[in-house]
């Protein structure tokens, strides 16, 4: 924890410290910091459940350090709506690298530049970062809109997962594809009832709704 703190204030953020699950969701709400790095060993409230709750309230974005790396740690926290992992141990400039990606992700592009994509039901606006279906707004991850805004983009066009991965995490990220499954099959549900995510076996996934 000092260590973690240590290191990204050196690189200028302001950084508040809990020493377990439970501290951790009472200054997340009081705070409400614009990123959380949440270790799955916690004593009180693992990671895990700390992850649900905090999903609860909104999108804050989330880190995950995964114990030893472990497949199923990943796959859990991003099941549960984690933004990206970093396995233990690893090295506290890849640490800051991987802060520094996910709120670059999280910068909304100015209006006038990336307008709202409108199709059939749905909603798309990269200003806001927000999206909505049939009218009523969608509670989105920011991994999950990043998704549906690359596919929004270009309705029509199959992405690999390949490409997913390089547009949404970058080539610093130490990724695997079943992480594209997961965050498709998120926003799938959230979608429901359009269906609007289609995939195209063994080629990808595209955006099939009409403008």
């Amino acid at each position: 924890l000092e260590l973690i703190e240590f290191n990204l204030k050196a690189n200028g953020y302001d950084v508040a410290t809990a020493a377990d699950g439970e501290e951790a969701l009472e200054k997340a709400r009081a705070i409400l910091p614009n990123l959380i790095i949440l270790d799955v060993m916690l004593p009180e409230m693992d990671g895990f459940e700390l992850c649900r709750a905090i999903r609860q309230q909104g999108d804050l974005p989330i880190l995950m350090l995964t114990a030893r790396g472990e497949l199923t740690d990943r796959v859990v926290g991003l099941e549960l709506g984690a933004d990206d992992y970093l396995p233990k141990p690893f090295e506290p400039r890849e640490l800051v690298a991987r802060v520094q990606s996910i709120l670059r992700r999280r910068v909304a592009a100015p209006a006038s530049v990336d307008a709202p994509l409108r199709f059939d039901g749905l909603t798309v606006d990269p200003a806001t970062r927000g999206a909505w279906r049939n009218g009523e707004p969608v509670e989105l991850t920011s991994t999950e809109f990043d998704l549906l805004h690359l596919l929004a983009r270009a309705p029509g066009k199959v992405f690999s997962r390949d490409d997913i991965l390089a547009a949404l995490r970058g080539h610093e990220a130490d990724l695997y594809t079943r992480a594209v499954d997961i965050v498709v099959s998120r926003l799938r549900k959230k979608l429901e009832p359009l269906d609007a995510i289609k995939t195209l076996r063994n080629a990808g996934y595209t955006l099939a709704l009409s403008r």
